[in-house]
């Protein structure tokens, strides 16, 4: 009996060894194929663009493809969901940013859970957004605007890159703070919602400075004022909501990467490892800043840890103001 008990003891470890050595195996070879980085957002946006850059930056560092494949769709659901069925090998990884943590309060009934079925891989960057106006409202500062949709309660609206995107909980934090109604006009993705601002069609929206502060310097629209704390060294002429009118309003959209979950460790850790270098590398911290956006490095479990405590802030902060989907 106790010889049995001996050769089935052995034979458990030699297998769980056997699966280490694999596993750690797979992490060394880790990538050797083309890797897919889901994007649950539209092209030319600013997911888009620094998917693109880390995508390219990972291809240099791991020595195998990084490719962007965009899904837009449903406030990011359409594209999350396809990466959430994906097999959990690190050749799928989730582009994610707020939409997400602000999604797992506004649409409870989505097809997955953001922290049941994915794993915290690393994040990326943030970056202030911009409230702009199209030349033709009639208001040249943040005052001037909230005074006038004050006397014309529902004649604004204000576009956004769909339900649940950093720029439709902008907006609606926006109306909710400053006590103004405003029509939200949802958009598949921020570069259809950034041409109708432009064009006139809306009047105004929240958009990444990032993105807009090239618009705001052409005259093509008025920059109202910017989201984060301080003044943003992109647009330093437009004052912050907080200075121009709404007392306590942040708001900024950061991005990162998630994968399926099951990911082996070794793999998240090499990825997290990749990611914090580039981010950390002095030029693209300085092309970033020129941008407006500022690097953040994580480990997955502190990345993990930031995941969930947004989930709970943008949970209080839309049962507290009421704000539902369209």
């Amino acid at each position: 009996m106790r010889r049995q008990t001996f050769i089935r003891t052995s034979l458990a470890v030699i297998g769980l060894a056997s699966v280490l050595a694999h596993t750690s195996a797979s992490a060394q070879a880790y990538p050797s194929r083309a890797v897919k980085i889901v994007v649950p957002f539209a092209a030319g946006g600013p997911a888009d663009v620094y998917a693109r850059f880390i995508a390219q930056r990972l291809t240099e560092a791991l020595g195998q493809s990084y490719i962007v494949d965009n899904k837009p769709g449903a406030g990011s659901v359409i594209g999350t969901d396809v990466a959430a069925k994906s097999p959990a090998d690190g050749y799928t990884l989730l582009l994610m940013s707020n939409t997400h943590t602000v999604n797992e309060t506004l649409i409870p009934n989505k097809p997955f859970h953001l922290m049941r079925d994915f794993v915290a891989v690393a994040p990326i960057n943030y970056s202030d957004l911009v409230l702009v106006a199209n030349p033709k409202v009639p208001a040249n500062n943040l005052k001037e605007f909230i005074a006038y949709a004050k006397a014309h309660p529902g004649k604004l609206n204000y576009a956004s890159s769909g339900p649940g995107t950093p720029y439709h909980m902008a907006g609606e934090l926006f109306k909710s703070m400053a006590e103004i109604d405003m029509v939200h006009v949802p958009y598949k993705g921020s570069s259809g919602a950034r041409t109708d601002v432009i064009g006139g069609q809306v009047d105004v929206m929240f958009d990444a400075v990032t993105t807009m502060a090239e618009q705001v310097r052409a005259g093509k629209v008025k920059a109202l004022a910017t989201s984060g704390q301080r003044r943003s060294d992109v647009l330093p002429e437009a004052p912050t909501l907080n200075e121009a009118g709404v007392p306590g309003y942040e708001a900024t959209i950061w991005l990162g990467l998630m994968a399926p979950i099951g990911t082996p460790k070794a793999i998240v850790d090499k990825l997290n490892d990749a990611v914090s270098k580039i981010a950390s590398q002095p030029d693209v911290k300085q092309a970033w800043t020129k941008q407006g956006a500022v690097p953040m490095v994580m480990n997955p479990v502190v990345f993990d840890r930031y995941l969930r405590d947004d989930i709970a802030k943008w949970n209080r902060v839309i049962k507290t103001a009421n704000i539902k989907l369209d």
